[in-house]
């Protein structure tokens, strides 16, 4: 995906979204509408514990270093390379995710990039 920043955005906004929904339903006493609600919750839990594994990438560490080092180009470039070596094996993680939100309005894919329709999130 080559815009992975925007993916990351849409993503936790409608993890936000989609958490804030679950939380706004009245279970009263219907338990299967109690277990759907505590099944939504879990489920953007246990999405936000992926994202948060994706986003522990020590490469943006590197990189932040790198830049305040002052270091010469070829160098910056090094470490950019290393850097980028978990983003691009854990990245797919969120393609995956993703996948949930493709009946989404704003959610255009294009082959291998994530296209938006609007940025209201």
């Amino acid at each position: 995906m080559r815009d992975f920043a925007t993916a990351m955005v849409f993503l936790k906004a409608h993890l936000r979204e989609d958490e804030a929904a679950a939380r706004a339903v009245k279970p009263g006493k219907s338990q299967d509408l109690e277990r759907l609600q505590a099944r939504v919750l879990a489920d953007v839990a246990a999405k936000r514990r992926l994202v948060a594994w994706v986003e522990a990438n020590q490469g943006s560490t590197w990189k932040a270093e790198a830049e305040a080092r002052g270091l010469p180009i070829w160098q910056k470039a090094i470490v950019d390379v290393i850097a980028g070596v978990p983003e691009y094996f854990r990245s797919p993680v969120i393609s995956r995710l993703l996948t949930a939100y493709e009946d989404h309005p704003d959610f255009q894919p294009e082959p291998g990039a994530l296209q938006l329709a609007s940025s209201r999130w």
